[in-house]
């Protein structure tokens, strides 16, 4: 799967034109070549497209399920690379399945551990939702080798918060996502002054997959999504002071 430059392009384009200023600290430990899984917190539309500019790779992130069923919003996300979640019943299938093909292409590959929770709620820009361990899952059971599992942190200086459309309304897209079955709009953080901060990467190793692999499976999942978790906290930290 050849690598396509064309999501970072326009990444690069839409952080310029709604005239975000962009700093990277670390930019350094971004590996670039091979296959990475890119791990962030998640507060706004803007945190795909800014990841990209701000280390300078094409990610291939994984999106909510209702993105892939707007008209509209639909051809924005396979602009820049992403691939929507499949309907619950096939979604972590799907997930492992394209995850790993674009892992064994040696891309990058972009989730958001917090879920849906802070995209829908007026979060401080210093927090973090609890980690799902999906991500950890993804690493230790992918069949790649020289994969680094990179902690990336988004610390918003300054923003504009807007709403777009009724939650309830999304949940007639995809009524599958129990936040969407509340009152309250859709909020909308645009980044007007960010920090991203590059975590120290994590290579997985072979002794971890065989530990995963083994009587040690949920010890090793937990070990690495506390690593990134506690990354990103410290980072977030150092960041938005």
């Amino acid at each position: 799967m050849p690598s396509d430059d064309r999501p970072l392009q326009l990444s690069r384009l839409l952080v310029t034109g709604l005239g975000t200023r962009v700093f990277t600290f670390y930019g350094d430990r971004v590996p670039l070549s091979g296959s990475v899984l890119l791990v962030s917190n998640h507060r706004s539309f803007m945190d795909a497209p800014l990841l990209m500019a701000a280390t300078g790779r094409t990610v291939r992130f994984a999106c909510h399920h209702y993105m892939g069923r707007v008209p509209g919003l639909r051809e924005v996300v396979e602009g820049l690379g992403c691939f929507p979640l499949e309907a619950p019943q096939d979604r972590h299938r799907g997930f492992f399945r394209t995850a790993s093909r674009f892992l064994r292409a040696q891309e990058c590959v972009g989730v958001f551990p917090e879920g849906t929770q802070p995209m829908v709620s007026a979060t401080d820009p210093r927090s973090l939702c609890e980690f799902q361990r999906g991500f950890a899952h993804l690493a230790l059971r992918s069949p790649v080798k020289d994969l680094a599992v990179l902690p990336v942190a988004i610390a918003s200086q300054t923003e504009r918060r807007n709403t777009t459309v009724p939650l309830r309304m999304l949940s007639w897209i995809d009524p599958s996502e129990p936040l969407f079955d509340q009152p309250g709009w859709h909020p909308m953080v645009v980044y007007e002054r960010v920090n991203v901060l590059v975590g120290r990467p994590r290579w997985i190793t072979p002794q971890e997959r065989s530990r995963y692999q083994n009587k040690q499976g949920l010890t090793t999942v937990q070990e690495l999504t506390d690593y990134c978790q506690g990354e990103i906290e410290a980072l977030l930290a150092q960041g938005c002071c």
